[in-house]
């Protein structure tokens, strides 16, 4: 079973092909010099990637096989005179047909038309905390979304460092979900926001069940983000950003960093941890991975999982370090290619 990763980098993107998830091979870049923020594969097959630029700004593609690309007419925009800019694109999801966009600076955007025409969600986007919101250091940026599969009314949306809001009705009205989490930018009229969240996973069979790395923690909830609770059980340090969940074993995959003050591997080991036991413990599954002098961060985007089983988890790091297994983490190839400061990581089969 082939398996086909999309990696954004700093400088464009790349494409790494394996037929045993073992052998790669490396083509690219595309959209060389650009960041390429984003990546999704269409449910009409197409791909579409996010590229952004620090003179020419954002910008979507599409493209039939990943060699070719089309750049939209238009993407995701703020109305002119907006007091805030869009700068990137962190986040691309579809779902029941929808295309959803989440920007910096944080706001999202949908597209009913396969990225055509782009609305903006205007109760998130102009929320009453608004006035509060702040930028983490990565910026003010909406980069998590969750869909209930049992609702198609429900979804929930994470913003750094703001903090995980829920819609109900559709996205008709939005309400900060963090009870639990400490605040790390408190606002003393906006209870509710404040916290910085910096990835959510969720149980493909409970989608009440949500998984977050938090700049303070990592937490769980299981009621849908009404509470949370920490859930920090074997973690030698519980800072990081990315966190994925595979759909067969429902194993947890995260990567601690030693501390918001230095943000590299502890001790320089890149290590990877697991759980599996829906989070009430954790334990490294990092055999194969650099054990000493590796210092690149692993972004929030830059992490996923390719469904298969057993299951392949991929991540790149800062350092331009690409990293795979395909046995769930008991075992890690480096594969044999430096990149640009890697941003972004998407996995599909065939």
């Amino acid at each position: 079973m082939s398996v086909r990763l999309m990696v954004g980098t700093g400088k464009g993107g790349f494409w790494l092909t394996s037929d045993d998830r073992r052998a790669w091979k490396v083509t690219g870049p595309f959209f060389k010099g650009w960041k390429v923020t984003a990546g999704l594969r269409l449910a009409d097959g197409r791909f579409m990637a996010a590229v952004a630029s620090d003179i020419y700004g954002p910008a979507v593609h599409v493209s039939a096989d990943g060699e070719e690309w089309e750049q939209l007419p238009s993407g995701p925009a703020y109305a002119g005179g907006a007091d805030r800019r869009l700068r990137e694109i962190w986040t691309l999801r579809e779902n029941r047909g929808v295309i959803y966009a989440g920007v910096q600076d944080a706001g999202l955007f949908t597209s009913s038309d396969g990225g055509a025409s782009w609305a903006p969600v205007t109760a998130l986007n102009e929320h009453a905390s608004r006035e509060a919101w702040m930028p983490g250091a990565g910026g003010l940026c909406c980069h998590a979304l969750l869909f209930d599969d049992t609702n198609p009314e429900r979804m929930w949306c994470g913003i750094s460092a703001v903090g995980v809001f829920r819609t109900d009705d559709g996205g008709a009205t939005w309400t900060p979900k963090n009870q639990g989490v400490p605040a790390a930018l408190e606002d003393k009229r906006h209870k509710g926001i404040g916290t910085c969240v910096h990835g959510l996973a969720q149980d493909p069979d409970d989608p009440d069940r949500i998984f977050r790395q938090d700049h303070l923690g990592m937490f769980r909830s299981g009621n849908g983000a009404e509470s949370w609770e920490r859930n920090e059980e074997g973690l030698e340090v519980a800072f990081g950003f990315p966190i994925v969940i595979d759909r067969a074993s429902r194993h947890l995959f995260a990567v601690p960093l030693e501390a918001d003050q230095y943000r590299v591997p502890l001790g320089g080991a890149l290590q990877v941890y697991r759980s599996t036991d829906a989070g009430d413990s954790w334990h490294s599954a990092s055999a194969g991975l650099p054990a000493a002098d590796a210092y690149g961060t692993v972004l929030r985007g830059a992490m996923a999982v390719d469904n298969l089983e057993p299951g392949g988890v991929y991540f790149g790091t800062t350092s331009g370090t690409l990293h795979a297994t395909a046995d769930l983490g008991e075992s890690w190839t480096n594969i044999p290619a430096i990149l640009p400061r890697i941003l972004h990581v998407s996995a599909w089969v065939g």
